[in-house]
């Protein structure tokens, strides 16, 4: 039975606070008493259209919501309890939605569409509402029947909607022949009513997943392919920009069919990006960025020489449209919009024509650069248009990756001392596009490989100069500047020296920096963030002989990250921005406490302010933040690898907020954090870590219990058990009972077949990986005594290793651990793991591909496996 829920609901949307607190308490009440009655409720709610748009509004918001969520076991437990209603609840409920795509009311249609579309995901799949396609159709009419183009419109919208929501293959060849006529027949230029070809354009770019068997038909595609270059050039301007949506997602979906129409293609583009109005124009460019994108990715995938005949789909149309493409493209670098907000990123033509260019680069190489370096000397130094030398710049810069050194490092010795020089530009935006631009030179054209080098003895200086400088310009200049540091000092990496050219300049680059980010104008910027992230680079690379600037900086961070503690907060915005320096400064710590740590010439550094970093770290707890308890986690999993044994007496007091992160299992990144440290942990401590194991192992097991974790923790879990098993040897026997049930079900779970989902494919690796790490720590644990513990479980493990090695999709890092896990069982159980070898014959053909592999430390770790089967084999 129905209930009367208009007024609950319009006092659900009261600007009352106490009566909109009684209306929504009401509706939860009604739904948890009788549901099917609620949803029944709703339903007939937003039918009606005698009732209040703002009652029905609400009302079919509240049924989608009772349909779908986000997060994936709220998800479940509502399709369930949807499956579950009786089939005269949903009897009522699904006519009542079909009703409502006739109303004259916009807004109740299109949620009703909606909601139709949310039941059709659950149902569908199923077998059940057969008949929602053929009912839906008949809605568009026919020759003799003329339907109201309102009800066209909501139909056309609920198809749409459908083929979002519902995989390819659940529809019939049939149903998607009736839906995609339906859909084309809407876009039609015979179709009067723009709202209708403006739905069915929708409707086109969800249905085209559905449309591969329609695409192999020449004359099919050629029909959908009309309508939607029709389309493009309707009098409606949303017609127009849902037409090209419709064209970028044909370009990635069904690249290897655009040969026949990319010249029309390129024309239509062309005119759009001159003529038509920016959101039209902006998609236009869209176009051009999905082929580069598909073409830079078949040369990624397939790395060979394309010149000859060749099975890979791959026609080059960038190549063959770059003399008329790239000035297309520079034209629109000149479209700037005076007032846009550089810190924002704005997306507009210029950046859109720019972020083409520069795919355009990495698509066609050294070909691109005699077309754009005209362009850019004719305006570059242009006195009387700043719009001019920021394109020139832009240009420069967005071709700076895809090209050869050999073609580009001329050109940047050429211009890089006038880059440097137009940091004193009397234009905002010309100094934010240089500042950028020296940033893809130190990028792209810096580091210990390169000769010969572009940054040299003689022109570091000036750099460091104009650079020290210009950080002190506008929040954007600035951030962009932080942005060039960030990749010059990249640039001096893996240089293997306990100096580098940046060594004397270490302690202004950091003064310059720490600066940057206690200007006022830095908080409502991204400038603080990018300023702190500089200087985590900067300290990261930094060498050995500026080690006591870094130590020095230790207090320098502690004393501003314990004013964050003392911060006065008054407002949600006060406290964000507690949050997100708190971030930041706990980030910094761990950066110096990694670098300190991992010599012991300099580990005295973290080890004198150990206890005030610990303190601080705790305190940091006290916020209720993920994001501050992430990175506070990753501070101290740093410190406990840094300190050694001595993080010991931390372990009482932290212990009860790594129990709070392990139990986060909506938060579940700290989660994740969580479980590192505690592999951290056991690593620093040893067997001193053994009072803690069984509070960590019951929640860890909890963790792996739970359907509400998501399922990305659970592989870094295992490898825990690895981690923890290796640093209290023995004593992880009381635990075996418990971890290797659940290792044995993940294995089994792992062995399932992925389908060719890529998602799953790296999950199983990485399922597979920390199973692997368990195994392979619990081996290594138990191998000085306890060794026959294992026995049980060798044949299971030994299968597990098999199916590992049948399945092509398996990782590098599944491998390796595969085969090291192979040689622990050996090496551990001796000759009890003798009989099993002697029976099992895989083994052999793994250790002989992997003995052959080039991976140096593969190839170790496969010759120590096979040495160690032999030596039990032989007794």
């Amino acid at each position: 039975m129905a209930l009367e829920v208009t007024q609950i609901l319009l006092n659900a949307q009261s600007p009352d606070g106490t009566v909109r607190k009684i209306a929504e308490d009401n509706l939860k009440q009604y739904q948890e008493q009788n549901l099917s009655a609620f949803l029944v409720s709703l339903s007939h709610e937003l039918a009606n259209d005698d009732k209040p748009p703002e009652s029905r509004r609400l009302a079919g918001l509240i049924l989608k919501n009772s349909l779908d969520a986000k997060e994936s076991s709220r998800k479940h437990e509502l399709v369930t309890r949807w499956v579950a209603l009786d089939s005269t609840v949903k009897a009522q409920i699904k006519p009542a939605l079909s009703q409502t795509l006739s109303s004259m009311v916009a807004d109740a249609r299109h949620t009703a569409a909606q909601v139709i579309a949310k039941i059709a995901a659950i149902e569908l799949p199923q077998g059940d509402w057969p008949e929602l396609v053929g009912s839906l159709l008949a809605n568009m009419g026919g020759p003799q029947v003329e339907q109201p183009s309102h009800l066209k419109q909501a139909t056309l919208e609920a198809l749409g909607y459908v083929c979002e929501e519902v995989s390819a293959e659940i529809l019939a060849q049939e149903q998607v022949n009736s839906i995609l006529t339906a859909v084309v027949q809407g876009m039609n230029s015979s179709e009067t009513s723009n709202d209708v070809r403006l739905a069915a354009t929708h409707a086109l770019y969800n249905a085209l997943d559905f449309a591969q068997t329609n695409f192999e038909n020449d004359m099919e595609r050629d029909y959908i392919m009309r309508m939607v270059c029709e389309a493009t050039l309707s009098p409606d301007v949303r017609v127009r920009q849902a037409a090209f949506e419709c064209l970028v997602s044909i370009g990635s979906t069904y690249y290897d069919k655009l040969a026949p129409y990319i010249q029309d293609i390129f024309a239509i583009t062309s005119k759009a990006v001159k003529e038509d109005e920016e959101p039209v124009a902006l998609q236009a460019i869209e176009f051009w960025s999905s082929i580069c994108d598909e073409e830079i990715e078949i040369q990624e995938d397939y790395n060979v020489d394309f010149s000859g005949d060749s099975e890979v789909p791959y026609f080059q149309f960038i190549k063959q449209a770059l003399p008329a493409l790239v000035p297309m493209l520079l034209e629109t670098l000149t479209k700037q919009e005076e007032d846009q907000d550089l810190d924002e990123g704005a997306w507009n033509l210029s950046m859109a024509g720019g972020t083409c260019l520069g795919l355009v680069a990495r698509a066609v190489g050294d070909d691109i650069v005699p077309l754009v370096m005209p362009f850019v000397e004719q305006n570059v130094s242009n006195p009387l248009d700043w719009r001019c030398r920021e394109a020139a710049t832009y240009a420069f810069g967005s071709i700076l990756e895809g090209p050869s050194l050999d073609k580009l490092t001329p050109l940047v010795n050429l211009a890089l001392n006038f880059m440097l020089s137009a940091m004193k530009d009397v234009n905002n935006h010309v100094k934010d596009t240089t500042a950028w631009t020296l940033g893809r030179i130190f990028e792209f054209l810096h580091g210990p490989s390169l000769e010969p080098p572009v940054i040299t003895p003689t022109n570091l200086p000036l750099i460091i100069a104009v650079l020290l400088e210009s950080i002190n310009d506008t929040p954007n200049v600035a951030e962009k500047v932080c942005g060039a540091i960030y990749f010059l000092a990249q640039g001096y990496e893996d240089g293997g020296q306990s100096s580098t050219p940046l060594s004397p300049y270490f302690p202004k680059i950091l003064e310059a920096l720490l600066a940057a980010t206690a200007r006022e104008d830095s908080v409502d910027s991204r400038l603080r963030t990018c300023a702190y992230e500089t200087l985590n680079e900067v300290v990261r690379i930094s060498t050995d002989d500026t080690a006591p600037i870094v130590v020095q900086l230790v207090p320098v961070i502690m004393e501003k990250l314990n004013q964050t503690l003392e911060m006065a907060v008054l407002s949600s915005d006060d406290r964000e921005k507690q949050i997100e320096l708190q971030a930041l400064l706990c980030g910094v710590l761990q950066v110096i406490i990694q670098k300190l740590g991992a010599s012991e010439l300099t580990k005295y550094g973290v080890v004198q302010f150990a206890d005030q970093m610990m303190g601080l770290f705790l305190r940091v707890f006290a916020c209720r933040s993920a994001t501050v308890h992430e990175e506070a986690m990753l501070a101290i999993g740093a410190l406990a690898y840094a300190t050694g044994a001595e993080f010991g007496k931390y372990m009482s007091e932290f212990y009860r907020y790594l129990e709070m992160g392990l139990q986060n299992f909506e938060e579940y990144q700290v989660c994740a954090v969580t479980v590192g440290v505690v592999g951290d942990i056991c690593r620093a401590l040893d067997e001193k870590v053994l009072p803690y194991c069984d509070g960590i192992m019951t929640q860890l097991l909890k963790d792996l219990s739970s359907n509400q974790l998501h399922r990305s923790v659970k592989p870094p879990i295992f490898s825990c058990f690895g981690d923890i098993a290796l640093a209290i040897g023995e004593h992880f026997e009381k635990y075996l009972i418990y971890a290797m049930p659940m290792l044995q079900g993940a294995a089994e779970l792992s062995a399932q077949p992925t389908a060719g989902d890529d998602e799953m494919t790296d999950y199983s690796n990485q399922l597979r990986s920390g199973i692997l790490e368990a195994y392979s720590g619990i081996f290594q644990g138990f191998k000085s005594n306890k060794a026959d513990l294992m026995a049980p479980y060798a044949a299971h493990i030994l299968q597990f290793i098999e199916n590992v090695y049948q399945d092509k999709d398996r990782d590098d890092v599944v491998t390796k651990a595969a085969i090291g896990v192979m040689g622990d069982l050996a090496d551990t159980l001796g000759a009890n793991a003798a009989a099993l070898f002697q029976c099992t014959v895989f083994y052999k053909d793994f250790l002989d591909e992997c003995i052959s592999s080039d991976d140096q430390q593969l190839k170790e770790t496969a010759e120590w496996a096979q040495g160690t089967i032999t030596r039990i084999l032989s007794g």
